[in-house]
């Protein structure tokens, strides 16, 4: 890239507002779902708003960092925007719930452009010594947009509706795209080679499925879903042995032979496993268990992304003092000294529990955000997106894998503690909402009570399960080796 002629303050900026797009997509839709609910119906689609963004952004983000090392970042960047605001657009004006599954779609593939390729712009603009502090301002994007999205969302929705939270994405990607457009220039040629379909057909077959398998597990259950585990497995297969023998294969096999990003994206993948696992059930605990308001819930979990991009911002400058073997080895034991702190401290309150979201997200910082920063700079330019794209792939892998699989170990513990308490016909999984008020829809004091304790025992199986991840993340942080940095880096 021609740093000379491009305006790297100016061009971050644009970059950070199209991230901050991306990112309170999930938050400040959350928030407004019962109300779009209410006026579209629709309510057996309510999941789908969520997983279709989902599916198609963790389709994409591995096609697109392949299409930028080909043509360049900023036409992919821009078309990325582009795709992300016409979704967005059509989102507010959908009539019905499956119109906004498909708009969702849209916006799922623009965000599969943007996040990746935001990231992977930040390597180029920026050198090793200055990616960590990069990265630490991208952290706090992702910070802020989980604490203003739902704050956002549910001023829009009553002061002048719902459709509102997908148009404010207008200005913003405007101003983005506009920024980018004028200010980053490449000088880059661009390289006639040929886009591997066969091997993004079996990607998009081999993801897709798998997505699809792990975020309708829970409403279609497991017999349902095991036909899309079979595709995935030999996609998979196929994908792998294609792309072996491509000439121009779309995820060079040998990057993974790297043990920085083998290893790297393995604890990136199981720290996206242990992070939604927390994300979605601290607070279920401190409401449903403690009897917390929703907002010492919210300082519980936003301790979390309190000590994230701290941690980021730190670690990051001292990548080349310190190293990244001493960093994600400490990453690794603060995210397992977190994850016991959580398990062990909960019971005492939504303090106690904020302390280890604190240390688990110090962790998840000083780990995730360093590997990445050692990964891009350990490959060249024209391995730098689809090498970034790999992570960012693991780490929506890992949210989705953990939403999945911790959702289904709590139900299957409150189901097997219904049983045993002999509550069946009387309650079902739906009554634990009845924790979240005031008062239970006419269940009783002694029935919630003992649901209470059914919740309490079951999610701390979960939060021992997450603690027992952590125990593979810190292996995994501790045979990642030292970066070997990039000739042209």
């Amino acid at each position: 890239m021609k740093e000379r002629t491009t305006h790297r303050t100016l061009v971050f900026s644009g970059l950070l507002l199209a991230m901050f797009m991306s990112a309170i997509e999930g938050t400040i839709v959350a928030t407004a779902m019962p109300s779009i609910a209410a006026e579209l119906g629709g309510f057996s689609l309510y999941s789908w708003v969520f997983s279709s963004y989902l599916l198609m952004q963790a389709i994409a983000i591995p096609i697109f960092g392949k299409l930028s090392d080909l043509v360049g970042r900023k036409p992919v960047f821009i078309g990325g925007v582009v795709v992300l605001l016409a979704g967005s657009v059509l989102c507010g004006f959908a009539k019905s719930m499956t119109a906004l599954v498909g708009y969702r779609f849209l916006q799922g593939l623009g965000a599969g452009a943007v996040q990746p390729i935001t990231t992977t712009l930040a390597g180029d603009l920026y050198t090793l010594e200055e990616r960590g502090r990069v990265q630490g301002y991208i952290s706090s994007v992702w910070g802020i947009s989980s604490i203003v999205g739902p704050l956002a969302g549910g001023l829009l929705v009553h002061s002048i509706g719902w459709p509102w939270i997908f148009w404010v994405n207008v200005p913003l990607g405007i101003a983005s795209i506009a920024i980018v457009a004028l200010y980053l220039h490449e000088g880059l040629e661009v390289q006639k080679r040929s886009i591997d379909y066969p091997g993004a057909l079996l990607l998009l077959a081999g993801v897709g499925s798998l997505m699809l398998g792990l975020t309708q597990a829970s409403a279609w259950g497991l017999a349902a879903v095991a036909p899309l585990f079979a595709v995935f497995g030999l996609a998979f297969f196929l994908f792998i042995r294609h792309e072996r023998r491509a000439p121009d294969p779309l995820m060079q096999m040998e990057l993974w032979g790297n043990g920085l990003i083998r290893y790297g994206n393995i604890a990136t993948l199981l720290s996206g496993i242990m992070l939604i696992g927390i994300v979605t059930f601290l607070p279920t605990f401190v409401q449903g268990v403690l009897g917390g308001s929703a907002l010492m819930a919210g300082f519980a979990l936003s301790a979390m992304t309190l000590g994230w991009p701290i941690a980021a911002f730190v670690g990051g400058r001292r990548i080349i003092t310190t190293g990244v073997l001493r960093l994600a080895r400490t990453g690794g034991a603060c995210v397992l000294a977190g994850s016991l702190l959580i398990a062990l401290l909960a019971d005492l309150g939504a303090v106690p529990a904020g302390i280890g979201s604190f240390v688990m997200g110090v962790g998840l910082g000083l780990l995730t955000s360093t590997t990445l920063v050692a990964i891009q700079s350990s490959v060249p330019w024209n391995q730098r997106g689809v090498a970034t794209a790999s992570n960012m792939l693991m780490r929506i892998l890992g949210n989705a894998l953990g939403a999945a699989l911790f959702g289904g170990l709590l139900n299957l513990m409150m189901v097997r503690y219904i049983r045993r308490e002999g509550l069946e016909g009387r309650v079902s999984l739906d009554s634990i909402q009845g924790l979240m008020g005031e008062h239970g829809p006419g269940l009783g004091a002694e029935v919630l009570g003992l649901l209470r304790d059914g919740l309490s025992q079951s999610l701390h199986v979960v939060f021992w399960g997450i603690a027992l991840l952590g125990v593979v993340t810190l292996a995994a942080a501790w045979r990642i080796p030292e970066m070997e940095r990039a000739a042209e880096d």
